[in-house]
């Protein structure tokens, strides 16, 4: 035998016990997430990255195959912009919103409940789950009003009601759907895409639908993936936990600020509607979803009640 065979034989038993230690060390948390459910808020670099993308398809069906309960819901905001790019409509942002007209609010759909969604749904197949494709449409899943914004004049210090087109709140959600796939091997994954009063396509932030999902279902966690590692302190050190009221104080003092008082927000509300806990989590980190769950120290920030 040559000393090559003999240092790789021992390299390979080095990387199994390693990978033995970790298995062991995630069951008690397999065993405690056992049955919840965790909405995932899936989107930014991670979606755009092909490698993670299928990290994060395998990731979605280990948790599956554990007993845990994972929804999936996904944005997809660049991809919307290059196809109104390519079919040369233009559209506008006001706080962070589309403003979203019929011929905008056609190619979100015809972006999110298709290409993307189905990138997704095959990913999650792949990787050897049972994944489906949804939109907010289906089963009326999620029901919401036209959003509206209130802008204020500096000067005159009057206000004044922006009409965002068809950009929609969620007004209520109907879980019917996603109760029967809790109790199947299939694995969600839902468009932001909402019905309003009139039956009309309301385009609706990723993010917000998530919460909103997450609020109705009673889930143990909702997890945003974003770009960054979570909450940094004005030292740039990431804050592991916060408790509802320190993040609505971090919001007011400027420490949580720009795209991400958003984000914050959202696992805010969806803490005081009844879920266990919200984490804003890096998904640019491999298997960032697992580390959050399965280990000790987490891998994000971590808002609770």
């Amino acid at each position: 035998m040559s000393k090559k065979t003999e240092v790789s034989r021992e390299d390979c038993l080095a990387q199994a016990k390693t990978q033995a230690k970790t298995l062991s060390e995630a069951l008690p948390y397999m065993r405690r997430h056992a049955g919840e459910t965790l909405v995932i808020k899936y989107g930014g670099h991670a979606m755009g990255d092909a490698d993670l993308a299928a990290l994060f398809a395998r990731d979605v069906v280990l948790l599956k195959q554990v007993g845990i309960n994972p929804i999936v819901v996904h944005g997809g905001g660049p991809q919307i912009g290059a196809m109104l790019e390519r079919l040369k409509i233009q559209s506008e942002f006001i706080e962070g919103l589309r403003v979203t007209d019929k011929a905008t609010v056609d190619v979100v759909e015809m972006v999110l409940s298709g290409s993307i969604n189905k990138q997704i749904v095959s990913a999650i197949n792949a990787a050897g789950g049972t994944a489906v494709g949804l939109s907010g449409k289906d089963g009326n899943l999620v029901r919401a009003e036209k959003a509206r914004r209130t802008l204020r004049d500096p000067d005159s210090n009057i206000e004044r009601i922006l009409d965002l087109g068809l950009v929609g709140e969620p007004s209520e959600i109907t879980p019917d759907i996603l109760d029967t796939f809790r109790e199947s091997d299939i694995i969600p994954v839902i468009a932001p895409i909402g019905i309003g009063p009139s039956g009309e396509t309301l385009n609706i932030n990723a993010d917000t639908v998530a919460g909103a999902i997450a609020g109705a279902m009673g889930a143990a966690r909702l997890m945003m993936l974003t770009d960054v590692a979570g909450v940094l302190d004005k030292d740039g050190e990431l804050i592991p936990e916060l408790t509802v009221d320190q993040a609505k104080k971090l919001i007011a003092g400027e420490t949580i600020s720009g795209g991400m008082i958003p984000k914050i927000k959202t696992c805010i509300s969806a803490v005081e509607e009844g879920v266990e806990g919200a984490v804003v989590v890096d998904g640019r980190a491999p298997h960032a979803i697992l580390l959050e769950i399965f280990t000790e120290s987490g891998a994000g920030t971590l808002i609770l009640p």
